[in-house]
């Protein structure tokens, strides 16, 4: 999954534990794999006060870094930009 993100100009850093690798992308954005499949949280549904997740199997790592990069998208675009100490942007 590291490998297919970066084709999207991602980068991520991979740790495994518990018979799961995780893959942290993006603050609110890691992709977990059991070797079966791949699931992030994709989102908050307010009517029933939890959060949605997609998934995608683990066969396909391209198409999963695809949609995955899709969220990291919106996540970075929702992202307030940094402040420097004097109150100027970067």
């Amino acid at each position: 999954m590291r490998l297919a993100l970066e084709k999207h100009h991602i980068r991520a850093d991979v740790h495994d534990g518990y018979g799961l690798a995780l893959v942290s992308v993006w603050v609110g954005l890691v992709v977990w794999c059991d070797g079966e499949r791949f699931w992030w949280r994709s989102g908050w549904d307010d009517r029933r006060q939890r959060t949605v997740y997609a998934w995608h199997p683990a066969c396909e790592p391209e198409r999963a870094a695809h949609r995955i990069a899709l969220r990291y998208r919106t996540l970075r675009a929702d992202q307030p930009r940094p402040h420097a100490a004097n109150g100027g942007e970067r």
